[in-house]
């Protein structure tokens, strides 16, 4: 009996100790924290209109890794005479990459003719994205007019992001805080949850958040797939929320936002981050277009710094 009693607690301590090891060697496997790069959305200079070129000059004169352009800047570019291979060629001898665009396009509209032409919109935007060497684009729901249906939103996000397959540009869902249709984070976790598709994507801002009354604490939900790019910009807490417009955004950390909890959010999600600064701020538009672009990635850099 001894001899067993004996053996069932060497049993039990040695099970103990293999339990305790794989608790330690779990815990010892963290998950990868996410990386960060930074990018200029050229809204942020607009007001200066540089020009295309002049956006990637700047864009790399500062020290950007990236750019985020307009395809209404792009298409004007190519109207005028120039080609979307010397313009791939420009970008890469910037050393910039084309992290996403900004479209309009109505595909997400109730209308059917409308979103078919919308549909029809997005896939020739996407084939000119791609043949520069981009491989995202911003999805809003442009157009959109009524309330609407988020389990047909889902439907039409799950179509737009076969489009996107299908031409190797991957459509970001993007909402807007003063949008009435379409302004809250948990709007668009429910159409990217309908859409029921490995390669949904998000795109959130920092103002819109804050503007659409969605908070910051829903970003704890998400895991690192679900945000490859995330605008950065802040808020001013002496204007109330709902008079907010985008003229009003300011360079990150000189809000009231809490910049460092998010950047902390984003960084416990895993997988890599593009950090794009994206502001329409009319004061902004009256300086000087190099020195805007180096204090916002400065100020980007040091939240991210001290976190």
């Amino acid at each position: 009996m001894t001899t067993r009693r004996t053996a069932l607690k060497t049993l039990g301590l040695t099970t103990g100790l293999f339990a305790t090891a794989g608790i330690l060697e779990a815990n010892q496997k963290k998950k990868k924290e996410s990386q960060f790069s930074f990018c200029l959305n050229t809204s942020t200079i607009m007001g200066q209109k540089p020009g295309l070129i002049g956006y990637l000059d700047i864009a790399a004169k500062s020290g950007y890794d990236g750019v985020e352009l307009w395809i209404r800047d792009i298409q004007e570019y190519i109207s005028a005479g120039n080609s979307a291979a010397g313009l791939k060629k420009y970008i890469s001898d910037s050393g910039l990459k084309f992290e996403n665009a900004i479209g309009f396009a109505p595909w997400m509209v109730d209308d059917e003719e409308k979103r078919k032409a919308g549909m029809i919109q997005m896939e020739q935007e996407m084939e000119l994205l791609a043949s520069l060497g981009c491989t995202r684009v911003a999805a809003p729901a442009a157009g959109v007019s009524a309330p609407l249906d988020l389990f047909k939103a889902g439907g039409r996000y799950k179509a737009l992001l076969d489009l996107g397959r299908k031409t190797g540009v991957m459509p970001q869902l993007e909402f807007w805080g003063a949008f009435p249709f379409f302004h809250h984070l948990g709007q668009v976790l429910m159409v990217a949850a309908v859409a029921n598709d490995p390669d949904t994507r998000i795109l959130p801002d920092v103002y819109h958040l804050f503007r659409g009354g969605s908070g910051y604490d829903g970003l704890k939900m998400l895991n690192g797939s679900a945000i490859e790019i995330f605008h950065m910009n802040d808020f001013v807490a002496s204007i109330p929320r709902e008079d907010q417009a985008d003229k009003d955004r300011v360079y990150p950390g000189d809000g009231a936002a809490p910049m460092k909890e998010i950047l902390r959010d984003l960084k416990n999600m895993g997988g890599n981050k593009v950090l794009s600064l994206e502001l329409f701020n009319q004061d902004y538009w009256k300086q000087d277009a190099l020195t805007v672009a180096k204090t916002g990635l400065e100020k980007m850099k040091k939240l991210v710094n001290e976190i």
